[in-house]
């Protein structure tokens, strides 16, 4: 069977995204997970391209198997929410440096609630992503199941605030330490090729039967408005990663969690005991009350023995 376009581009993105993958394992371990998300969603990134090409490719040995192209368009749709979780965990580092010196810009809970949007987004999109590929695979039309366009909705939202942040920011980033001024001016560059990107996926949603849908579009559109704009992102982040310095220990941003891991914690509290957060204040009060009825107590045998108390001794001396 002979190569197609759609499979030379899937070589092509296999060339590119395997030292991408190299390169971003390095930088996770150079800057530690918990020192940089960023650098987590990055390989996350370059797996779900590698895995998304090698199924795209399978496809030519086993052409009937509907299996293959769902995974290909559901790792096409997901992956993209992982670009925009990275720029915002650089966001976040930085924002951290420029805390140091001066109150906040934005508040870091802004900037994790964002995120938030985003990951419900790739959590939609994992799921409607396969029905939308199933009925493609059955029927011949590819149509987009609601849970996808609401997925793409919150990951068009989740880009529209990050473009807010990085304005905000980057009116600020004389605050930030001379080598943490280059993670914003990296997002800001990646912003738009990332435009571009996000508009194909929201058409290619909206309007499937369209050049830019992914199971009927034209393919050169899906070279020039997706791939290419992939690409130039992970060349940016990267590149500006390799030269960026390691946080030492002290200067770790603060480990405070976000609004998914607190809400977590709430959970596990309340699994423990029902009514466990309503039990802490009443033992703090209880705890005072005893506190205070002591030092009465002790006062009172001071009064009564003609004394006085030893602060009082203190204030007279």
């Amino acid at each position: 069977m002979e190569l197609t376009a759609h499979n030379g581009i899937s070589i092509v993105q296999i060339i590119f995204f395997v030292p991408f993958l190299l390169i971003a394992i390095l930088l996770t371990i150079r800057h530690g997970i918990k020192r940089d998300a960023a650098w987590l969603f990055l390989v996350f990134f370059s797996l779900s391209r590698l895995i998304g090409a090698s199924l795209q490719l399978a496809t030519i040995a086993y052409p009937q198997k509907t299996s293959l192209q769902i995974g290909v368009f559901t790792l096409q749709s997901v992956g993209l929410s992982d670009l925009i979780l990275m720029l915002l965990a650089l966001l976040t580092r930085a924002l951290t440096s420029m805390e140091k010196g001066r109150s906040a810009v934005i508040q870091p809970r802004i900037l994790w609630w964002i995120q938030f949007l985003v990951f419900v987004g790739v959590i939609l999109n994992a799921i409607g992503g396969p029905s939308s590929s199933s009925s493609f695979a059955k029927t011949g039309v590819y149509k987009i199941s609601n849970l996808s366009i609401a997925g793409t909705s919150l990951t068009i939202a989740g880009f529209a605030l990050l473009v807010v942040a990085t304005a905000i920011m980057a009116l600020k980033v004389s605050y930030a330490e001379p080598g943490e001024k280059r993670l914003v001016l990296a997002v800001a560059l990646s912003l738009p090729f990332l435009l571009v990107r996000v508009l194909y996926s929201a058409i290619g949603t909206f309007r499937p039967n369209s050049d830019f849908s992914l199971a009927r579009g034209s393919i050169f559109i899906y070279l020039g408005t997706a791939v290419i704009e992939e690409i130039i992102i992970m060349l940016i982040v990267e590149i500006m990663g390799l030269t960026l310095q390691v946080l030492p220990k002290t200067d770790l941003p603060p480990s405070e969690p976000g609004p998914l891991k607190r809400l977590v914690t709430s959970f596990k509290n309340r699994s423990r005991h029902p009514s466990a957060a309503a039990y802490e204040p009443r033992r703090l009060d209880q705890a005072e009350e005893r506190r205070a009825a002591r030092v009465d107590r002790r006062q009172g045998g001071y009064e009564m023995q003609g004394t006085h108390s030893p602060n009082q001794s203190m204030s007279s001396v």
